[in-house]
């Protein structure tokens, strides 16, 4: 058996989801090959080609595939699927846009949001919000997935695969690229940082979020929050973790004036260590976190950054 993974990139480096999903795919199948969709690539397919377990690179540049248009790249994928048992690629805004178009066409059930591999056809999924895990077991002859990236170690490097170039589709015309709006931070980014520091409801407003900046700034870390605090307008959407915002998984989770609700804990429970600061000694998040502390943030955050020095 054989695996494709569609590798997410930005023309100029790969995402490490794509390297998440190699770790997968190598679970189901016996060989992984990684498809660069993309224009003037090259180096994308190089750092690709160094991924262990990864024995082909495939390579379709057209600029046309420049900017991830899921109409074609989807087209480039079924253009090159019929040798595969497996088409994987990140549960991320990406993969779920183009692969269910790659599982309508093929006539197959796409396998969304795998946590773990139990056998080339038998994959685990979280469902009713993480509260449930459901094992399922596909028949069909292609297995369609998406990978839910904090469910796998990311793929080692050292690997020297084979570049092949293949013929790149011809553009779809459904769609067309207009712009893109890019959020600028010095901070790390949110899915792949290693330390998150997330407020909620609990911060009272967007400028007390200012308090948790000193924080994060001591530990490296990226801001994020609960869906309660980003819908009354604290801070901007793409800071939203949870079951509707961003699945995350870092070594260090702090969660300030967060209750916990089950959406949020739904994006951020599969944390290494979780540090939850709440004055209500029956928040939910207690139930998940390694250490709590019961108090008021507005002390609680200032006495902690003075602590880190």
């Amino acid at each position: 058996m054989v695996a494709l993974v569609i590798a997410e990139h930005d023309n100029a480096s790969l995402k490490g989801a794509t390297l998440n999903t190699v770790t997968a795919a190598l679970q189901a199948a016996s060989e992984v090959h990684v498809l660069v969709a993309g224009s003037n690539a090259g180096a994308v397919a190089e750092q690709a080609a160094r991924i262990a377990g990864v024995s082909k690179v495939l390579v379709a540049d057209a600029p046309h595939l420049a900017d991830g248009l899921a109409e074609n790249v989807a087209e480039q994928v079924l253009a090159i699927a019929a040798p595969y048992s497996h088409i994987l690629a990140p549960a991320t805004a990406f993969g779920k846009n183009v692969l269910p178009r790659v599982a309508a066409r093929l006539d197959v059930a796409q396998i969304s949001d795998i946590t773990r591999v139990d056998a080339p056809d038998t994959f685990e999924r979280p469902i009713y919000a993480g509260n449930a895990i459901a094992i399922v077991q596909s028949s069909d002859k292609v297995k369609v997935i998406t990978v839910r990236t904090t469910g796998f170690d990311a793929a080692a490097t050292g690997g020297s695969a084979a570049i092949e170039q293949v013929a790149a589709v011809a553009d779809s015309g459904k769609s067309a690229f207009v712009g893109r709006e890019l959020a600028k931070s010095d901070r790390p980014e949110l899915t792949a940082a290693k330390v998150i520091v997330s407020g909620g409801r609990g911060m009272g407003s967007g400028d007390n979020f200012k308090i948790l900046e000193p924080l994060a700034d001591k530990l490296g870390a990226a801001m994020g929050a609960s869906r309660a605090a980003v819908d009354a307008g604290f801070v901007p959407n793409d800071w939203q973790v949870g079951q509707t915002g961003k699945i995350v998984a870092p070594q260090l989770y702090i969660a300030v004036g967060i209750s916990g609700a089950i959406q949020h804990l739904a994006g951020m429970k599969d944390s290494k260590t979780i540090v939850a600061i709440n004055k209500d000694p029956e928040a939910p998040i207690f139930s998940v976190a390694d250490y709590g502390i019961v108090g008021d943030l507005f002390e609680v955050v200032p006495a902690l950054v003075k602590e880190l020095g």
